[in-house]
């Protein structure tokens, strides 16, 4: 994820990418190779932060690293990316809320999928009122298995968070963008069927759910649910998106690059493609949208616009995630009281 932000970046007209920092020598390397002007490299930030002039850091280390790695940078002043899910527990992403709270820079979190065009269509039309009131709301992500990491560190749900929170974190955050509501509880089947199971680490099996189903009631009467499998990578469609209302339904397909409408008042339906710039689609994996992602970025740390994606979003991702992981682990309900106080909740 580190090279496709550098990728992205350089594509940037009001922005330079300058140094990158990391411990494991080869990442250093492939991100020198993938920069397009000269690239300062790093073991460790404290030199990149004293010799080096820098507005923003973007964070896109393992999971489990991203608490230790902002309590070094937070007092840095620099503005600051962090990369999904904000942090692996609940507990370090409250203290990332707090620290956040209490300071001056932009605190980001890294959720790509915001930005992918068609999505982008779909929550406008959604907001637009041309599905009328929302009641249910239906994620389906039929993908390729966990893509290899350094060190091997995703295999196990002790660096992840879990597949719910690591993986679906993105479409927690989703459901509370499109639905504008909080989540109130729920409930979920998943498991490891299908991949890794094979593996060894250290004599270790993976323990990574590989598919499920996940519930939500939304404290606006809606549900929401997603449906994940990730040994299913020759399918016709990476991502399917329905969002329906009281007066029809909007849906849309990635890669296709395409939003469907439906209303309940006329029979038949529209179907919109949604450009995105074939240049920009073969710099990464999220549909040309890390691009969009640093724009806004941009924007925010000039005060410009908004930060559209704050630690609190990041916190209630990982909340519904976690919530998820015991609802499945348990085969129960579980009530977001359960793992959120009252005040935690926007």
């Amino acid at each position: 994820m580190g090279l496709e932000h550098i990728r992205y970046i350089d594509r940037l007209e009001d922005a330079e990418l300058v140094a990158a920092c990391d411990p494991h020598s080869p990442s250093l390397s492939a991100a020198k190779a993938t920069a397009v002007g000269e690239l300062a490299t790093f073991s460790d930030p404290q030199p990149m932060l004293s010799e080096c002039e820098l507005d923003a850091l973007v964070i896109a280390s393992p999971n489990f690293t991203h608490a230790a790695v902002l309590e070094e940078l937070f007092d840095s002043g620099k503005h600051l990316m962090v990369e999904k899910p904000l942090c692996t527990t609940i507990e370090d992403c409250r203290w990332v809320v707090e620290r956040a709270s209490s300071c001056q820079q932009v605190v980001w979190v890294g959720m790509e999928y915001r930005y992918m065009a068609p999505l982008v269509r779909l929550i406008d039309e959604v907001k637009s009122g041309t599905a009328g009131t929302l009641v249910m709301l239906s994620i389906r992500e039929h993908r390729m298995p966990f893509l290899v990491k350094v060190g091997d560190w995703n295999r196990f749900s002790r660096n992840t968070g879990g597949t719910l929170v690591e993986k679906c974190c993105h479409y927690f955050d989703l459901m509370r963008l499109i639905l504008d509501a909080e989540p109130v509880r729920v409930s979920a089947s998943a498991a490891q069927n299908v991949n890794h199971l094979d593996e060894r680490y250290d004599g270790e099996t993976p323990d990574i759910w590989d598919n499920g189903f996940v519930v939500f009631d939304f404290d606006s009467g809606a549900r929401a649910m997603l449906d994940l499998c990730m040994f299913s990578e020759s399918g016709r469609h990476r991502e399917e998106i329905t969002a329906t209302g009281s007066a029809g339904k909007v849906e849309c397909f990635i890669p296709k690059s395409e939003v469907v409408i439906a209303r309940r008042e006329r029979k038949g339906f529209e179907r919109h493609t949604v450009e995105v710039p074939p240049d920009l689609l073969a710099l990464g994996h999220h549909h040309g949208s890390t691009y969009t992602e640093h724009q806004r970025f941009c924007a925010a740390i000039r005060g410009t616009g908004p930060v559209e994606v704050t630690a609190t979003d990041g916190l209630m991702a990982v909340a519904m995630g976690v919530a998820a992981q015991i609802a499945a682990a348990e085969n129960r309900v579980v009530e977001m009281s359960e793992v959120l106080s009252p005040a935690e909740r926007p």
